[in-house]
C-alpha cells in the first residue's frame, strides 16, 4: 500500500470540482480512485485502473465467447462522415470539433458507427464468408456536455465498449441482436448488480429497435415503467399508456441510470457510407447493429448501489485488489508474527487471488483496518494478537457480508476454496 499512487482529498472543495456531487462521485475522490482534472474530466489512478481492467477483462472474455474480435479506431471522425448519415446538424452542440492545419474538421468521436462503415467501405466489399462479422473496441468517447455532473454519470469524457455487428439480412441481424444481448445478460449477472433490461428510444442514433440496461437508482437521469407481474419494461419517454400491454397490470415507475444500450440499425448507415457485401456479384449494403456498454458509469455506479455513506464497496469481481493483508504494528508484541506473511500469500498466489499488503506498519491495525474498509477490498486478513498462539489464527473478515472469522492457516487454504473470483 506505501508505494500506491493514491491521493486523497480530505475537503471536496480542494479538488477543483464544481460540478454536482454524488455519494460514489465523493468516494471515488476522496479515496483516490479518480482525480478532477477539468470539468467533466477526470484522472483514473492505480486503483481505479485496477478496476477498469478487471471490468475490461469480463468484457472481453464475453466478447471472444460470441466471436467478436477486438479494434481500435482513431478517437478523430471526419465531419463529412457525420454529415452523410445527416447526424452532424442534430449533434453538432453536443460534439467537440478540431481543425487541422489544412482547415479538415475532425470529431472527437461519441460514437463510431459512422467511422465503422468507413472502414469497411475502405476494404471494397465483404465476401458472405466473413459475414456474420463482429468488431468490437473500448476506448475514451467526447461528449461537450452543457453541464457535467455527478462524476461518470455525466461527463466530458467517459470510457465506453462500443460494438458493431454487420450481417446480410434483416433475420440474421435479428439472431446476432439477440446473441448480444444475452451476452450482456451475462456480463451483468457477474457483476453481481440487479439490472432492468428495457425497450429504448432509438434516439438520434436511430434504427428499427433498441434495448437499455438499466441500474435502478436515484441518480439516475431516466425513468422508466415496469409491471410487476410479468415484467414488462419500457423507458418512460417511449410509452404511450401507464398500463401494461400484455397483462394490463399498472406500470410502476422507477429512476434508473443507464449502462448499456442496443440497437438493431438496419441500413442506416451501410447505406449511405457504402458498406457493402457482395452476393452473386450483387453489392448489397451491410445489415447492422451497434451495442454500448459504459464501462466508466457501470464502475462509479457499482460504488453508487452498494457503498455506505463513508465507505466504498465493490462487488468481489471488480474490486482493485481482493484481498488485504494488514501485518502487526512495528514494536508491536505480534510483530514476529509478521513471519505469517508469506505464508498466507502463498495460499493466495496459488488461488490466483490478487492481494495487496498494508505493508505501512508505522500505523496501527486498527488504523489500517479501517482505511481498508473504505476502499472496499472484500476481505481483509489481519495478523493480530491471535497470530501469537500455538497454533496461531487470523482474523478473516467479508466486508460485504459483514462476516469475521478467526481461521488458522489451514483453515484460510480452504476458506478461499468456495468463492468464485474470477
Amino acid at each position: 500500500m506505501s508505494k500506491i499512487f493514491q491521493p486523497m482529498a480530505t475537503e471536496l472543495s480542494d479538488t477543483g470540482d464544481k460540478t454536482e456531487i454524488s455519494r460514489s462521485h465523493k468516494l471515488m475522490i476522496k479515496y483516490g480512485i479518480i482525480k478532477p482534472c477539468n470539468v467533466g474530466m477526470y484522472a483514473l489512478l492505480p486503483l481505479g485502473m485496477r478496476v477498469l481492467n478487471k471490468l475490461i477483462n469480463l468484457v472481453d472474455k464475453e466478447m471472444t465467447n460470441l466471436g467478436a474480435e477486438k479494434i481500435l479506431l482513431p478517437a478523430l471522425t471526419s465531419t463529412s462522415l457525420w454529415k452523410k448519415t445527416n447526424r452532424y446538424d442534430s449533434n453538432k452542440n453536443e460534439l467537440f470539433t478540431i481543425k487541422d492545419r489544412h482547415e479538415k474538421e475532425y470529431i472527437l468521436s461519441p460514437t463510431y458507427e459512422e467511422a465503422i462503415c468507413d472502414l469497411i467501405s475502405s476494404t471494397g466489399s465483404l465476401s458472405t464468408k466473413l459475414l456474420p462479422l463482429r468488431l468490437y473496441q473500448i476506448s475514451s468517447k467526447w461528449r461537450d456536455e452543457m453541464k457535467p455532473r455527478l462524476g461518470f454519470l455525466r461527463s466530458r469524457e467517459f470510457i465506453m465498449k462500443d460494438l458493431y455487428t454487420f450481417d446480410t439480412n434483416l433475420d440474421n441481424a435479428q439472431y446476432t441482436y439477440d446473441l448480444v444481448c444475452e451476452s450482456y445478460n451475462n456480463i451483468f449477472k457477474q457483476i453481481g448488480i440487479k439490472y432492468e433490461k428495457v425497450i429504448g428510444d432509438v434516439g438520434t442514433i436511430g434504427g428499427l429497435i433498441s434495448h437499455e440496461y438499466h441500474y435502478i437508482s436515484n441518480i439516475g437521469e431516466d425513468v422508466i415503467l415496469q409491471c410487476p407481474s410479468c415484467y414488462f419494461s419500457i423507458n418512460q419517454t417511449i410509452s404511450k399508456t401507464t398500463n401494461c400491454p400484455q397483462c394490463k397490470n399498472e406500470l410502476q415507475r422507477h429512476i434508473a441510470a443507464e449502462i448499456g444500450h442496443t440497437f438493431l440499425l438496419n441500413i442506416k448507415y451501410s447505406q449511405p457510407l457504402k458498406a457493402m457485401y457482395v452476393e452473386q456479384n450483387e453489392l448489397k449494403p451491410v445489415v447492422m447493429g451497434c451495442f454500448g456498454l459504459g464501462l466508466s458509469r457501470i464502475i462509479m455506479l457499482t460504488i453508487e448501489i452498494l457503498s455506505t455513506i463513508n465507505e466504498i464497496r465493490w462487488p468481489v469481481k471488480l474490486a482493485p485488489y481482493t484481498v488485504c493483508i494488514i501485518p502487526p504494528k512495528a514494536g508491536s508484541k505480534e510483530e514476529n508474527s509478521s513471519k505469517y506473511i508469506e505464508q498466507l500469500s502463498e495460499i493466495l498466489c496459488k488461488r490466483d487471488i490478487d492481494t495487496v499488503l498494508d505493508d505501512r506498519t508505522h500505523l496501527t491495525i486498527g488504523k489500517r483496518f479501517v482505511l481498508a474498509r473504505a476502499l472496499g477490498f472484500p476481505y481483509i486478513i489481519i495478523i493480530g494478537k491471535a497470530s501469537t498462539r500455538s497454533i496461531p489464527s487470523f482474523e478473516v473478515h467479508d466486508i460485504n457480508n459483514s462476516v469475521t472469522n478467526e481461521l488458522s492457516l489451514e483453515q484460510i487454504n480452504h476458506y478461499f476454496d468456495n468463492i468464485n473470483f474470477k
